[in-house]
């Protein structure tokens, strides 16, 4: 078609407004309706390819894997590289990187002061336990600063979504001791891939791609007068590593697993060796000019 022909039926259906609306959504999606029509007419998509397409939204919708969606096309990450640039141009950097929250989040988990025990027990896995400081901005050991931890089990399962586990199973919330510390036992999570006959993997396989995750431990990180911190951790040596279908992975969130003998486990009712991962979070101070760091969307609650 003409450009100007796709322009007049866009003015048309602008046109046919019968009040103002919301101008910040009519906004968006006449330039969202615009830029398909145009891909449309330029790639040539059939009638058949076009409802294919709407009927594969509403079949992942519906099986709730449009999260998982936002997360393998890249858009998820994408809005944190902006929200960093953002944040850049205002005269803000450093601090502990963000990276994608994912679809798996449950509120509610039990708080707990300095330290908490994730698992149930119920699980396998290698113990791993985790400590470190929350920091602000001016480098100050944050007291009662509130980590909120979450992760897969051994089948790469998340509790809540899997029936089969304990309500809170692998998740947990930590308010730092006095020092800003925390800590938490838990087990070492494992790697793990989309449904492998679901519609994220369904698209993945026209794309020519894997729906692989390495293995990951999920943080909100948050204090009073500072950014929260919405970010994930990964296990060094996964083969997913630098490969990670939902491009999560980034530079200092890698840190190294350690190995520590039955001497440093009593502190944590550990009886012989276990995995040790020692980080700390820094949160950046807010202002009133900056962005939103606190994303609002759709997230489980478990009652």
């Amino acid at each position: 078609m003409d450009k100007k022909s796709i322009d007049t039926l866009l003015d048309k259906i602008d046109e046919s407004a019968i009040n103002e609306g919301n101008s910040r959504t009519k906004t968006i999606v006449n330039r969202i309706v615009r830029d398909l029509f145009y891909t449309i007419d330029d790639l040539d998509v059939t009638p058949d390819e076009f409802w294919t397409a709407l009927n594969y939204l509403g079949e992942a919708g519906q099986s709730g894997e449009l999260g998982l969606l936002a997360a393998g096309l890249g858009f998820e990450h994408f809005l944190d590289v902006r929200l960093d640039e953002a944040e850049a141009t205002l005269g803000l950097e450093g601090g502990t990187p963000r990276t994608i929250e994912g679809p798996l989040y449950v509120a509610g988990a039990p708080e707990s002061k300095g330290h908490a025990r994730l698992d149930d027990g119920s699980g396998p896995g290698e113990t791993l336990v985790m400590r470190g400081q929350v920091f602000g901005g001016e480098g100050r050991p944050l007291a009662n600063a509130l980590v909120e931890v979450w992760h897969a089990n051994h089948l790469g399962n998340y509790s809540h979504f899997d029936k089969s586990q304990s309500t809170f199973n692998l998740r947990g919330s930590i308010r730092t001791d006095a020092e800003g510390y925390y800590s938490f036992r838990s087990v070492v999570p494992v790697g793990y891939s989309v449904p492998p006959q679901g519609k994220t993997q369904q698209l993945l396989n026209l794309l020519g791609r894997h729906g692989h995750r390495p293995a990951h431990i999920h943080f909100f990180v948050s204090a009073p007068g500072h950014r929260k911190l919405t970010t994930q951790i990964n296990i060094d040596g996964d083969p997913y590593l630098w490969d990670d279908f939902a491009f999560a992975t980034r530079n200092g969130l890698v840190p190294n697993l350690l190995r520590a003998d039955a001497s440093d486990g009593k502190p944590y009712g550990i009886d012989g060796g276990f995995a040790l991962i020692e980080f700390d979070f820094t949160l950046l101070n807010d202002r009133n000019d900056l962005p939103v760091a606190e994303v609002q969307r759709a997230r489980a609650e478990a009652i």
